[in-house]
């Protein structure tokens, strides 16, 4: 976990591009060869930190029980784990933008990277047939156009980082946005 927690923080700092096993070795304090050991190629590097988003995501998801909520309260528990994450661990967000773009010019990267981005997908647009199914979110929505507007508002706050104020205001519009006209007077 160590050589992962490192590897993140200086994709924060530098970029995929400025990532560099020296670095992450002196940071661990470790030496070259035993990181090597551990991770010996770039792909293994990229898997590990992607394995440690995953695992630190799934943590997250799991501190807040989901079993037999409606698709409105499963939207309203994303929208709390972005806000959450945006300001306890934005690294996470940060990693995995980061990842994501790279992915889009790199195949060994995007094989790494895309599962978890197509689950996440999967999840949100699971969310959306929920909510359509149980009558808490507009019966007109697709799903998987739904999960893919929720998906770029969150890349989109990688540069902005918003404030929580502005991330709850999006967020309001987007349930308004998504919102059965009967939940609406429950807002």
């Amino acid at each position: 976990m160590a050589i992962a927690k490192a590897a993140r923080g200086l994709i924060v700092e530098k970029g995929l591009e400025g990532l560099r096993t020296r670095d992450i070795a002196a940071r661990v304090g470790i030496n070259i060869a035993t990181l090597h050991y551990h991770v010996p190629s770039k792909e293994a590097l990229v898997a590990l930190v992607a394995q440690s988003l995953k695992e630190e995501f799934r943590a997250q998801e799991m501190q807040r029980p989901r079993d037999g909520r409606s698709g409105l309260a499963l939207l309203r528990m994303e929208f709390e784990d972005i806000v959450e994450t945006m300001l306890e661990a934005p690294d996470r967000l940060s990693v995995m933008a980061e990842l994501v773009e790279r992915a889009r010019r790199d195949p060994a990267i995007a094989q790494i990277i895309g599962p978890m981005t197509n689950h996440w997908r999967s999840i949100l647009a699971g969310i959306f047939s929920r909510g359509v199914a149980d009558g808490t979110l507009r019966q007109t929505i697709d799903p998987e156009a739904a999960a893919h507007i929720f998906l770029g508002t969150i890349a989109g706050w990688r540069t902005t980082q918003p404030s929580r104020e502005e991330m709850v205001s999006v967020f309001a519009e987007l349930e308004r946005a998504f919102i059965a006209p009967a939940q609406e007077e429950e807002v």
